[in-house]
């Protein structure tokens, strides 16, 4: 069983077609993976493990008549909660909806559904995407699969968890102030924040509409690079719902020549120092690089030392009202100390709306000069977040804000960014590397990303 549930997706799909291994077969390894490790992790919130038995045997029965579905054909996938499953309970980790089934599956649902994909079940979350601790009123808290009295991260802090144990080979995050790489970081696995407009938004919650939709994103989590790679083409382009997808080509990030690249890293951005193994974990990340023949050198964005601030009082210009209107739509009265404490934080940054213009502006300015810093470089390297994975807490701070503040840049850029293991803590912990690339141009973040992870190790396997 450890052969299958530690494989990447891209080589079960391939022996699935092959008929070296039927669906049945790999879908059963990690229903009892799940049933093993989820007790002590909590991640997997509705289990699905029936129907996904159902579907595999008629994976199997489709194949035997010579068709396949797609590239995903019997593969097993688990979902975060935050989209909409049809059929399947789907709360977006919010009381109100707790019992909400969903007549339709969100538009990338959708998409894994017809690319051949079978879902094991739902992932945790915190309460409408809003802590980096995965823990809501239905639920309960999503343990570390590397330390279980620290977090696995969040929003999509299940999703991390269940595919660093061997629980699940991919899965579906979303991405608004780090939510898909910083879980991966915590977690150790690979995580992609394609670019703003890149994959459709349709049938989330919280949903994306007006400034928001430019921070927030939908992404591939698995175990290994390649899984990302075989995802993104089935996830992307428009689907005639979100206004925010761009119909824009996708290159092959085998194509890409790492000795053409021009790579710039930077180990502090102003904000909070990284621990000392954080900043080694960079460098060494870097020097990989060089090895390959890459150009390196040590450059920092001017002006990324705002990206807290311009990200805050974007969230914060209406002092809160629209997390108390989301509440609103989802009928909750009875809400997580997270989310009271998010709405306490953004509370004294409320503005007028000529200061909200302003700030539209200032924004604005901070991606044009970021973006002039691109004319330069192919490639970002640089942390994903200051420390890794945190103990359990009850609060939220302003400190965690600052140590994400790595990843938040990248969500006000809305550039594409991978993360992928580079290290280790003295504590045992994985230690992400964040691999950012110019607009739309996922297929260099990906090849670096996995050149380095083929370099540094990836993903290692958690004592669980």
């Amino acid at each position: 069983m450890d052969e299958l549930v530690y494989t990447s997706a891209t080589l079960l799909a391939q022996a699935i077609r092959d008929k070296r291994v039927s669906s049945h077969e790999v879908v059963e390894a990690y229903i009892h993976r799940i049933e093993a490790v989820n007790p002590q992790l909590n991640a997997v919130v509705q289990f699905t493990a029936d129907t996904a038995l159902t579907q595999a045997r008629q994976a199997d029965v489709a194949l035997a008549r010579g068709e396949i579905k797609g590239p995903l054909h019997g593969v097993p996938i688990t979902i975060k909660d935050s989209f909409d499953t049809e059929g399947i309970i789907s709360t977006g980790g919010t009381k109100g909806r707790a019992s909400y089934v969903p007549q339709q599956d969100a538009t990338t649902v959708a998409r894994m559904h017809a690319a051949g994909a079978i879902l094991l079940g739902k992932t945790n979350l915190p309460e409408l995407s809003l802590a980096y601790e995965s823990n809501n009123l239905i639920y309960g808290r999503t343990n570390n699969p590397y330390d279980l009295s620290r977090t696995p991260g969040g929003s999509s802090g299940g999703e991390s968890a269940i595919i660093a144990a061997g629980g699940s080979p991919l899965g579906l995050g979303t991405d608004g102030f780090g939510s898909i790489r910083l879980p991966a970081h915590f977690c150790g696995i690979a995580g992609l924040k394609p670019t703003s407009g890149r994959i459709p938004f349709t049938g989330l919650m919280p949903p994306a509409f007006g400034a928001s939709a430019r921070l927030r994103h939908v992404g591939p989590m698995a175990r290994y690079v390649e899984d990302l790679i075989l995802t993104l083409p089935i996830l992307a382009g428009v689907d005639w719902r979100d206004p925010a997808t761009v119909p824009m080509p996708l290159d092959d990030p085998r194509k890409v020549e790492l000795k053409s690249l021009r790579v710039a890293f930077y180990t502090d951005n102003g904000i909070m120092t990284p621990t000392h193994e954080t900043i080694g974990t960079v460098r060494t990340a870097v020097h990989a690089l060089a090895d390959a023949g890459t150009s390196v050198e040590e450059a920092r964005p001017a002006g990324i030392e705002q990206s807290y601030a311009i990200f805050r009082d974007l969230f914060a210009a209406d002092g809160g009202a629209g997390v108390q209107r989301l509440l609103q739509i989802a009928g909750t009265t009875d809400i997580h100390p997270f989310v009271q404490q998010f709405g306490e934080i953004l509370h004294p940054y409320a503005m007028t709306t000529a200061e909200f213009s302003g700030l539209l502006v200032r924004w604005d300015m901070f991606r044009s000069t970021l973006l002039s810093f691109l004319e330069k470089y192919d490639v970002i390297i640089c942390p994903v977040c200051a420390t890794p994975a945190w103990p359990h807490s009850s609060t939220i701070t302003e400190e965690q804000f600052f140590a994400g503040s790595y990843s938040m840049t990248y969500n006000l850029t809305g550039w594409p960014g991978v993360t992928v293991r580079g290290g280790t803590s003295p504590e045992g912990l994985p230690i992400g590397v964040q691999v950012v690339a110019r607009p739309w141009r996922e297929d260099v973040a990906l090849a670096v990303a996995q050149h380095l992870e083929t370099v540094l190790g990836g993903w290692q396997r958690p004592n669980l």
